[in-house]
């Protein structure tokens, strides 16, 4: 991997981080068209580099619900930055599940099949389109609503499939309010990523690989600027809640994905 692919790849992960059109995809199809061996040299400490840089710009976009979530669980009271946490916590339980009894089949889907990645972006781009015309809700996230968005990030560890649609869009169809149903889909991640990271340092397999540190840096701030930009973008576009652009787009990469391997 050289500089340029670096920032590019960084680049690509803060924006689609974000945007509804998935980063696993993108970055599956990035790195064929950039030839297919543009990552594997940093491999697994690129990807947590990067996912690290957009769990940090969204800590940074909500720091007010954080204090406020953290300072909440210290009271030890049914408050309702505790409620909010306790669902946070039920909607990783689906994700960690899969993570941990199917890990090496996922793995083995991050290999350049791109014609799964574009039929999955086909069905994001119907969720979202879905999504988009359904009547708006005004409801909190419950325990129950928590379960199910839950399960839609679960899904959307499939390559295509993209994590903020499909926990946005599933809220929106529970009829939760757009802007909450942002905020809940953007936070639930993050302790899933620094999960994930803290589970790869421990297992040692970080320490063995040899990465440019360079690259490293140029990534991650690639990735960390577009993702702040990308998310405060994506928050405004759920508010006026439209959505359609992207299901469009998606359906045009989708269909080019799937038309390049045919």
């Amino acid at each position: 991997m050289n500089k340029i692919e670096a920032i590019i790849l960084g680049i690509i992960q803060g924006l689609t981080e974000f945007l509804p059109v998935s980063s696993s995809g993108h970055l599956e199809l990035a790195k064929t068209l950039l030839g297919g061996d543009s990552v594997p040299e940093e491999g697994m400490m690129f990807t947590v580099v990067v996912h690290f840089a957009t769990a940090l710009a969204t800590m940074v976009i909500y720091r007010h619900e954080v204090i406020h979530i953290i300072k909440g669980l210290f009271k030890f009271k049914s408050n309702e930055e505790f409620k909010f946490s306790t669902r946070i916590v039920i909607s990783m339980i689906p994700a960690v599940i899969v993570g941990l009894l199917f890990e090496t089949e996922i793995e083995n889907l991050f290999t350049g099949n791109i014609l799964l990645v574009g039929a999955m972006l086909l069905v994001t781009g119907f969720l979202l389109f879905f999504a988009n015309n359904a009547k708006p809700g005004k409801r909190h996230v419950s325990h129950k609503d928590a379960i199910l968005i839950g399960l839609a990030q679960a899904i959307a560890i499939l390559p295509g499939i993209s994590r903020s649609g499909a926990t946005i869009s599933t809220s929106v169809l529970l009829k939760v309010d757009r802007e909450r149903a942002a905020r809940f889909s953007f936070l639930m991640v993050v302790p899933l990523i620094f999960g994930k990271i803290l589970k790869d340092v421990m297992s040692g397999d970080l320490s063995t690989e040899t990465a440019d540190s360079t690259n490293l840096i140029l990534a991650f701030g690639a990735a960390f600027i577009t993702g702040l930009w990308a998310c405060n973008w994506m928050i405004d576009i759920v508010k006026k809640f439209n959505l359609n652009f992207f299901a469009l787009y998606c359906f045009a990469i989708g269909i080019f994905a799937i038309v390049s391997v045919i």
